[in-house]
């Protein structure tokens, strides 16, 4: 455990494991099981990559767009006390515009804060802002981390007519969750969740065939911030379906999934080793400020945002259908023209159950994107 500010606390995930989870019903509490690392140095916001330099990794400062008229919600449980001052003191250390957020609290604010999801929220909601930092923000808090409720925050992002929804959590897959698959389909709105962190092994609601599943790799970059190289993260969920038939989408890889929905579909930074600044001043095991996070938490916060940088340039919004069914289709098959160009396919790394491989592959899907020329084959698919 972290005890003073002497130590830099590397959070390799904000990922949810059910307490007293049926396999029927997805009842129970969840929490989060928080992996930390000690670099033997003070916590400041140099520990962890900044936001240039995951723009500039991705591809994506040449990229126009800045969110403009897109809004993403975000699902968390508990919220963050401080969520509005972080957020500031972050924008105003890496140069970002005010954000505008509005925090809604559909079931009533909770009864007690906590320090773990209290840094997911600061995670979530930062880095979507530097991804889209012209997009609105709905932060939809749940009162309580069980699943009841975090669905319940999910309906209602979609009620207010969001274009994406970002999910940085989940739990173990159960007989029936197929009848909760609605709950993420809905037209105009875009459904993205954290595939998991505890390597090889299928999660729910990241399993649902209407939910961009977003997997975890190692991400190496120059001191300029350029890209290096990418490999599959050791605790990248991914796996095959136990109760989720294969999507027509992955039709073309039906001889990695069988026939059973695949995890994850894309990838990005997961890796605590390679992760990110975040600033959080709700205390988490005594100590609050910088901190350098990890986990595929990470990823489903920036791919929301990403989708919504996509949605500004199109006429017609996307949809979890057809945006995942365009992000294979635009790969195409192994080393086409479309995948070369579209995504930086991780080739080496394992998540202890699979190995990372040319073309889809269940640690890290199709790959982590080029968002230079993926964004613009989003904005133009039909």
């Amino acid at each position: 455990m972290v005890r003073n500010l002497s130590f830099v606390v590397i959070i390799s995930v904000i990922f949810l494991s059910l307490t007293g989870f049926s396999a029927q019903r997805p009842l129970g509490d969840a929490h989060p099981p928080i992996h930390m690392k000690n670099n033997n140095a003070t916590p400041t916001y140099q520990n962890g990559y900044t936001p240039a330099k995951i723009k500039k990794a991705y591809g994506l400062d040449k990229v126009s767009a800045d969110g403009s008229g897109q809004t993403i919600a975000i699902v968390d449980a508990f919220g963050s006390p401080t969520i509005q001052n972080d957020l500031q003191v972050f924008n105003n250390q890496f140069g970002l515009p005010q954000a505008a957020l509005t925090i809604a609290y559909p079931n009533g604010k909770p009864s007690k804060t906590d320090g773990g999801w209290a840094l997911e929220t600061a995670l979530d909601v930062e880095w979507v802002h530097a991804i889209a930092p012209k997009a609105k923000i709905l932060l939809v808090v749940a009162k309580s981390a069980s699943i009841t409720n975090l669905l319940s925050a999910v309906d209602y992002a979609t009620s207010k007519g969001v274009q994406v929804v970002s999910n940085s959590w989940g739990g173990s897959e159960f007989t029936g969750e197929a009848s909760y698959d609605p709950h993420f389909q809905h037209t105009g709105t875009v459904y993205v969740a954290s595939s998991g962190d505890n390597g090889s092994g299928v999660s729910w609601p990241a399993s649902s065939p209407n939910v961009l599943s977003v997997g975890g790799t190692n991400l190496q970059l120059d001191s300029t911030g350029s890209y290096i190289s990418e490999a599959g993260w050791s605790g990248s969920g991914g796996g095959t379906s136990t109760y989720e038939v294969r999507p027509n989408y992955e039709d073309l890889w039906q001889n990695v999934v069988g026939n059973h929905r695949g995890n994850p579909d894309v990838s990005w930074d997961a890796d605590p080793n390679t992760g990110v600044a975040v600033y959080d001043s709700t205390l988490y095991n005594g100590q609050k400020g910088w901190y350098q996070v990890g986990g595929t938490s990470f990823g489903s916060p920036c791919w929301a945002a990403l989708i919504a940088l996509a949605d500004q340039g199109r006429t017609t919004p996307l949809t979890s259908q057809s945006a995942i069914s365009q992000l294979y289709s635009i790969a195409g098959s192994t080393n086409s023209t479309g995948y070369v160009n579209n995504y930086h396919d991780v080739l080496t790394g394992s998540n202890g159950g699979y190995t990372s491989q040319s073309g889809f592959d269940l640690v890290t899907g199709v790959g982590s994107p080029k968002a230079d020329a993926l964004i613009p084959a989003l904005v133009s698919a039909k």
